[in-house]
Parts: structure tokens; C-alpha cells; sequence
């Protein structure tokens, strides 16, 4: 029987007239396969028993031979037609599955989203409006990269962000982006729980001089609102600065030395949430340090995915909730 149904699937591959055949006549070859009555799969179809017969009747001229023999039992398929209703039945899987998957996209249910963000943004409103879109669309495939403005905004550039939350560098025109809602980031200043400064009250920016910093590099964001804040404390600027943006290095450089690290409110706050574990605590600085605000950018004249637009629709909830 297995060697019959390859010659009849190669017989069918074989047939030049079978590229005519659509989508409507698999459906309808199957409901007769399923039925076993011309009626009764015409019914199921939404379709007249002549409008069926007249759709059999061109099927097998297309084909060439009989699909289906009728008997008084019913529609019983031919060796031809058996393998056709085999086929049938997984081209309909097909075509149904797609169009579950269109209509999941089309609601914002399914796909794919790629954001970028700086740390800030991404911990305090990326992170909360992710989890509340999988819990509507649990198949949604997110991509999320976390890294300073200036490479947030060249993949933006480039196509591989639908959004970021970044600032946009000295330089880059931002006519050519939608910027919408802006938030400003406070900085903390973290070190271990072993550091002289862990414990001491309102410091001045002077009392932290001396010590080493992990930082991120000269003109970074963050970078010019901690040396703004030496400079509007009259204060010269620390000397022994390693300068990196990996998050791990600062964490790092902190719990195994006496070195002073920025971080946003949003990540200190983590870090910090377990200090027990970590062993990291916020320095008691008597002035604010402030990063200039951020936004949520996105190209004009670029359509996003539903699901994108989902997903900007929830963080912007998260800004205005703040």
C-alpha cells in the first residue's frame, strides 16, 4: 500500500495540469474525503451541490482521471483521489495555520520586536511594559540590547531597532526621527559596604576625589553628569578613572576595591534591592547628579509592526504612570 501511495503522490507531481489547482479545490477534495457526500461537504464549504459538482468536475478534468467514485455508499476517493485528500489535508493545515499567524500579527499577538535602550530606560519602563505584553502575546519574539546612545542610534539608523530609548548624539541630525515623552535620569553613586565613604552622611563632591571611579568614557551622558557635578562643586576632577561600559567591569571594580561607580537610579536600585547578597550600598551624596533626559526615538515615515507599536504603547504607559 506505502509503494502505491509514492506512485500515486509521483503520478501527481508529475501531472503539468495540477498547477492550475487552488487552494478552494484541496478544501473541496477534502470535505468530500471527510464526508463521503457531495451535500454534505458543499454544506460545510458554504457552497450549492451544484456549484461542488461543477468544482469536482473541473478538478478531474485537471487531473485527468477520476478523484472520487460515487457509489450508492457515497463519494469513495479513487487511488488518486486518496492521495490528493492526503495532500489536501495538509495544504488546508498550512493555509489555516498562516492565517491564525497573520491574524496574531495583525492583533499584535505574535512576531517580532527589536528595541534598544540605555540601562536606565531599559530597567525602569522597558523591562515592566515587556512583561505586561507577554502576557498578552506569549509568542512575541523580543530582542532587546542594552548600550550607550551613539550604537542605539547607528542600529537604528541601519533598520535593527523598531524604537530605542536613548538620547540622540552631538552631531546626528534628529530631524529625521519621531521623538516622543522624555525622562531624565538620576544617578547614584554605589561602592561596597566596605568602603570608608559606605557609612558617612551628606558627602560633598570633594570628599570623593581621592578615591578611584569606573565610569563610562569621556563625553558619555553619564560621564559629564557626574564631572558637572564636580565642576559646579568647585571640586577638580578624579585622576584614577578606569573607563568602561560594561555594567560587570564597574561591579567589579567596586567589590573587589575601594572604587566609586555611577549607575541610574533604576539600576542602583536593583544592585542594591539585596545588599545582604551583594554587598553593595549607595553613597550619601548632599548633591543631586542629573543626565540629560532621554527619549523614546523611532524613524519617520517607517511603518512598525503592530506588535511594535504595542510595545511603545506600554512603555509610554509606563512613562506616564511615573
Amino acid at each position: 500500500m506505502e509503494k502505491l501511495h509514492v506512485k500515486c503522490d509521483m503520478w501527481i507531481m508529475a501531472n503539468t495540469h495540477l498547477n492550475r489547482i487552488q487552494p478552494k479545490h484541496f478544501a473541496l477534495i477534502r470535505a468530500i474525503f471527510e464526508f463521503g457526500q457531495l451535500g454534505l461537504a458543499a454544506n460545510s464549504l458554504s457552497m450549492t451541490q451544484p456549484a461542488a459538482s461543477r468544482m469536482l468536475a473541473d478538478i478531474e478534468r485537471m487531473v485527468g482521471v477520476p478523484v472520487f467514485q460515487r457509489t450508492p455508499k457515497g463519494m469513495e476517493p479513487t487511488e488518486i483521489g486518496a492521495a490528493m485528500a492526503k495532500r489536501a489535508e495538509i495544504v488546508m493545515e498550512e493555509i489555516e495555520e498562516a492565517m491564525r499567524e497573520v491574524d496574531a500579527i495583525r492583533r499584535g499577538a505574535s512576531g517580532t520586536v527589536r528595541v534598544g535602550a540605555v540601562t536606565g530606560g531599559a530597567l525602569g519602563y522597558l523591562v515592566p511594559a515587556i512583561r505586561t505584553l507577554k502576557t498578552e502575546a506569549r509568542n512575541a519574539d523580543i530582542h532587546v540590547d542594552v548600550a550607550p546612545s551613539g550604537p542605539l542610534i547607528s542600529n537604528l539608523l541601519a533598520g535593527q531597532f523598531d524604537f530605542i530609548l536613548g538620547r540622540i548624539p552631538v552631531g546626528v541630525d534628529a530631524r529625521q526621527f519621531t521623538l516622543r515623552l522624555a525622562r531624565t535620569e538620576e544617578m547614584d553613586l554605589l561602592v561596597h559596604h566596605t568602603h570608608p565613604l559606605a557609612h558617612a552622611s551628606r558627602l560633598d563632591m570633594a570628599d570623593l576625589r581621592h578615591f578611584p571611579w569606573a565610569m563610562q568614557g569621556p563625553g558619555s551622558p553619564l560621564r559629564q553628569a557626574v564631572e558637572n557635578a564636580f565642576i559646579e562643586a568647585d571640586t577638580p576632577l578624579p585622576t584614577d578613572v578606569v573607563n568602561t561600559t560594561s555594567l560587570l567591569v564597574m561591579i567589579g571594580m567596586i567589590a573587589t576595591s575601594n572604587a566609586i561607580a555611577p549607575f541610574s537610579r533604576e539600576v542602583a536600585d536593583l544592585l542594591c534591592r539585596q545588599a545582604a547578597v551583594s554587598g553593595l550600598v549607595r553613597l550619601d551624596i548632599a548633591q543631586s547628579i542629573i543626565v540629560l533626559p532621554y527619549h523614546m526615538i523611532s524613524l519617520k515615515n517607517r511603518q512598525m509592526s503592530t506588535l511594535a507599536v504595542r510595545l511603545q504603547d506600554l512603555v509610554m504607559r509606563e512613562f506616564s504612570a511615573r
